[in-house]
């Protein structure tokens, strides 16, 4: 079968298309057609080497497609159901083995590209915004790259727990989508400095929890936008990591609290993956979430599709297709 392999960490130029052995399913595990495979900025920062994983390969973490094996030990999966997973590595492929205990069926009504696209990115929004943080109404919230993956789900759960948003974004393009979907203010980081603009549009109390994936470029600012007990839930790392912080800052800023939370840990459980991945789900099939998936690579096409992701040329999901 075809995959995309890392064999040395680098740059978008490091994606190898190569033929690979299918894999083949150990105890517990189902043989998965893949149909599509969901791009994140996780899997960037294994193939640079931010986050190191064993070399070489198969990159990706999550995708959609349909049971063509399954293991003896198996049950609750019939041969042809169109399931979908994430937190596994060895998506940008043909076929993955997968665990049964991480597969969870796609509704009629979702697509593979919606499976794909909704399963890290919608549990993480889930997670941010029901866990990390949960939102109580009334609450004001900073989200960065609020018209990325996470950003456009985010804002709309914020906006189901009666939250208020304010989202920050590059272009006045990428401005539109995150008002779309709810969003209250939006600034301009390219026009406006957000720091300023969030005091201005908070009347100087600052936000009650600021959700920041794009990591070095924001994160002290994002930090100084926080009402007192007000939560940094730092999620990401688009702009690089951070790497030096005081927490003895966060007391005379206002008894703050720092948070850098991961899916793996928030999908642990069985009952918290089927309890998020419902959610979410059963939102977009009830069109209580507007998912947006537009950008669409072949398997092949991995390199371009990871150079359109870094280079903030992309808003929503990106999607490979094998």
């Amino acid at each position: 079968m075809k995959a995309i392999r890392v064999n040395e960490h680098g740059g978008p130029e490091v994606l190898a298309f190569e033929d690979v052995d299918t894999p083949r399913i150990g105890e517990g595990e189902v043989l998965v057609k893949v149909e599509s495979a969901g791009i994140n900025f996780i899997d960037t920062y294994q193939r640079s080497g931010l986050y190191q994983i064993p070399l070489p390969s198969t990159l990706g973490l999550e995708a959609a497609g349909t049971v063509v094996e399954a293991d003896t030990s198996v049950t609750g999966l019939n041969i042809g159901d169109r399931v979908a997973y994430t937190n596994v590595a060895g998506a940008y492929a043909e076929f993955a083995a997968v665990p049964a205990d991480k597969l969870v069926p796609i509704p009629k009504g979702v697509s593979f590209d919606q499976g794909a696209a909704a399963m890290l990115q919608g549990c993480t929004a889930h997670y941010l915004c029901m866990s990390t943080y949960p939102i109580k109404a009334g609450d004001r919230c900073l989200i960065h790259a609020a018209a990325g993956g996470v950003g456009l789900l985010l804002i709309q759960m914020v906006k189901m727990l009666g939250g208020t948003v304010i989202g920050t974004v590059s272009t006045e393009a990428k401005a539109e989508l995150a008002r779309d979907v709810g969003a209250d203010e939006v600034i301009l980081y390219t026009e406006q400095d957000f720091y300023t603009e969030v005091m201005r549009l908070t009347d100087g109390a600052g936000v009650n929890v600021a959700y920041d994936s794009v990591g070095a470029a924001t994160f002290a600012k994002s930090v100084d936008c926080l009402a007192r007990f007000g939560h940094i839930v730092l999620y990401g790392n688009a702009s690089g990591p951070v790497t030096e912080f005081n927490p003895a800052t966060l007391g005379p800023k206002g008894s703050l609290f720092l948070t850098r939370p991961t899916l793996f840990d928030y999908l642990a459980s069985r009952e918290d993956l089927e309890w998020r991945s419902g959610d979410v789900f059963k939102w977009i099939s009830d069109g209580t979430l507007q998912l947006r998936v537009e950008h669409f690579y072949p398997l092949a096409e991995a390199q371009s599709a990871h150079r359109a992701l870094e280079g903030r040329e992309t808003t929503g999901k990106v999607i490979l297709r094998p």
